[in-house]
């Protein structure tokens, strides 16, 4: 992990770029684009807050950030890093394990959209539900509000990745998922089975489950970008990418 925000390498760019439209001329590079959003995403504040004369005009960045959450680019780069960091590490470009949990955060002032209380955690906020594999990479997001049932939203953070991941056979989640999760899965990923794990009964503290800890090491990652120390995204759509 790094500490502080650096911009691209070329080697970096290299990769990013095959998921990018490259190919048209434009004033401004798309990698100075990216290397903008990724500022963003690792130092936050607000897009007009964007440092003048590091990066172009901050409405020139927001256009394409925008654009690529609506066409579905930033999926597409995410799948394509997942798939060439799991190559690199030796495993199946489709994983055949994940694991699902949500994680319940405040949002900032001025945001209400899709917000509610989490009774459970005293949290007014939203939640981002995600899907990772072994290695702790994000396969699927949905962010709602923290009021809405964990097994209820499962649903919607698992169907997209009936499409690409062929070799899912089994999703481990929590006692939350026990039921209208689980009767979903049965009725609509034949083959697949969700087991139901948590950590001993009596223990106290926090306690590593074999396999789920790496969901929530992920949702730790996401701290060290202030963008996401808590949700200060106006819409989930922007929280989400």
């Amino acid at each position: 992990m790094e500490s502080q925000y650096k911009r691209l390498t070329d080697s970096q760019w290299e990769v990013v770029s095959q998921s990018l439209p490259i190919e048209r001329k434009r004033k401004h590079s798309l990698r100075v684009i990216v290397d903008a959003i990724f500022y963003m995403l690792r130092v936050g504040g607000q897009w007009r807050n964007l440092p003048e004369g590091l990066f172009p005009k901050w409405q020139l960045e927001y256009y394409y950030f925008d654009k690529w959450q609506a066409d579905g680019t930033l999926e597409s780069l995410n799948l394509t890093l997942n798939i060439r960091e799991r190559d690199r590490q030796g495993k199946e470009a489709s994983p055949s394990l994940l694991s699902i949990d949500s994680q319940s955060v405040k949002v900032a002032p001025f945001v209400s959209e899709e917000t509610g209380v989490d009774g459970n955690k005293k949290v007014n906020g939203r939640k981002r539900h995600a899907v990772t594999d072994t290695l702790g990479l994000v396969w699927g997001v949905v962010v709602h509000s923290t009021n809405k049932a964990d097994g209820v939203l499962a649903q919607r953070v698992v169907a997209p990745l009936r499409g690409y991941l062929h070799r899912m056979e089994k999703i481990l989640a929590d006692a939350a998922y026990e039921q209208v999760f689980m009767e979903w899965v049965s009725e609509n990923l034949l083959g697949v089975e969700l087991e139901i794990s948590s950590k001993p009964p009596g223990t106290e503290g926090v306690v590593p489950v074999k396999w789920r800890w790496v969901t929530e090491r992920a949702f730790g990652m996401f701290n060290f970008f202030r963008r996401l120390d808590k949700d200060h995204e106006k819409t989930p759509r922007s929280a989400e990418s």
